[in-house]
């Protein structure tokens, strides 16, 4: 047995007595074909290239036009010593390293914590490029909810989930969610191919880790037929992310009021759609209505990954919630809107 068969072998991927004939298209009927997801290479190429576009024909000029400015800031005095030292340990350096540092080079400390402050400043994203990327991906989110709602709301598997596993995976494909499935990995595919270039976020780490998780779920569940499952859990996500990309958008603009009263609708709409209805839907519906094989088993441990991290965001939206309501702090975006730097010029990630 050669490895292609062997990693193809229907055991794995299909539920016990099903094979690959079973999935063989006919003159009636289109199933999911593996080599399908291939097409997301080019589908994440041209989502990219109209994402560019988008922000420079739109984003930029609306955001001027809204008011969006960057701030402007020093500039650090050119030095190579001080440059590499910067990009070893410029970041964050021990007092002790900074007093080495100054007797070398017999500088003051205090102007050389000027000289990194400046230089840490350089490297801040702009306020109009976080614009223009959060109007980016509300602009994504919000076009794939309402037509993956569109899509599902007249289905009667996603009102009674047993149909979703009847005469399991003798399901035909129906173009238009087959299409719908491949925008949404197209897309998960574009934002790990732009995460070197994109606003380094405090959750930096929990987003590739939920992008990887995302994007071998919705693989997998392609390979293996599970559409109708895959769909209603990619339909959970989308609820709540572009409220989340909007209440960006209004704080980056300054609109308080609406910034505050967005985010309250969004830690609604996470909390209940990621803490109740994913886990049953995921728990209650796939693990204890559906038969047990390796594959499945997989989907399982990466539906736990996502429900981990739904709990880490979760926690850190209460508290942030918590300091708004009984402390009056005023708000940052806890989740992932505070870039790694932004604990230094905190005026920045006031709401």
């Amino acid at each position: 047995m050669g490895l292609a068969e062997w990693f193809w072998h229907h055991e794995y991927w299909l539920p016990p007595g099903a094979t690959w004939e079973d999935m063989k298209d006919s003159a009636d009927s289109h199933y999911p074909q593996p080599q399908d997801i291939l097409l997301c290479i080019p589908g994440a190429l041209l989502l990219t290239i109209l994402r560019l576009l988008f922000e420079r024909t739109i984003a930029q000029p609306l955001g001027r036009r809204l008011g969006v400015r960057d701030k402007l800031r020093p500039q650090a005095e050119p030095s190579a010593t001080l440059e590499s030292f910067y990009l070893q340990l410029g970041r964050s350096p021990r007092e002790e390293e900074l007093l080495s540092l100054a007797k070398q080079r017999d500088l003051p400390l205090r102007k050389l914590q000027t000289w990194l402050r400046q230089r840490r400043g350089q490297d801040r994203p702009r306020l109009l490029k976080k614009f223009c990327e959060s109007s980016w991906r509300f602009t994504f989110y919000l076009i794939s909810f309402f037509s993956g709602l569109a899509l599902l709301y007249d289905k009667p598997w996603v009102w009674d989930h047993n149909l979703c596993w009847l005469r399991y995976p003798q399901q035909p494909l129906q173009p238009a969610l087959g299409w719908f499935y491949l925008l949404e990995l197209s897309f998960y595919c574009s934002l790990v191919a732009t995460l070197p270039f994109d606003v380094k976020r405090k959750d930096f780490k929990e987003q590739i880790i939920h992008h990887i998780a995302t994007i071998t779920l919705i693989s997998v569940s392609y390979c293996a037929n599970l559409l109708r499952f895959g769909a209603m859990v990619m339909l959970l996500h989308d609820a709540s992310d572009y409220i989340l990309e909007l209440a960006k958008v209004l704080h980056y603009l300054r609109w308080r009021r609406l910034c505050d009263a967005a985010f309250v609708a969004f830690a609604l709409v996470f909390i209940s759609s990621r803490l109740v209805l994913f886990p049953l839907l995921t728990y209650y519906f796939f693990v204890t209505k559906f038969q047990l094989f390796l594959i499945s088993c997989l989907i399982n441990v990466f539906l736990l990954v996502l429900q981990l991290l739904h709990i880490f965001w979760s926690y850190l939206i209460i508290q942030m919630i918590y300091r708004i309501i009984l402390q009056g702090e005023k708000r940052k975006d806890a989740r992932s809107d505070t870039e790694e730097s932004e604990a230094e010029e905190p005026a920045e990630s006031q709401g």
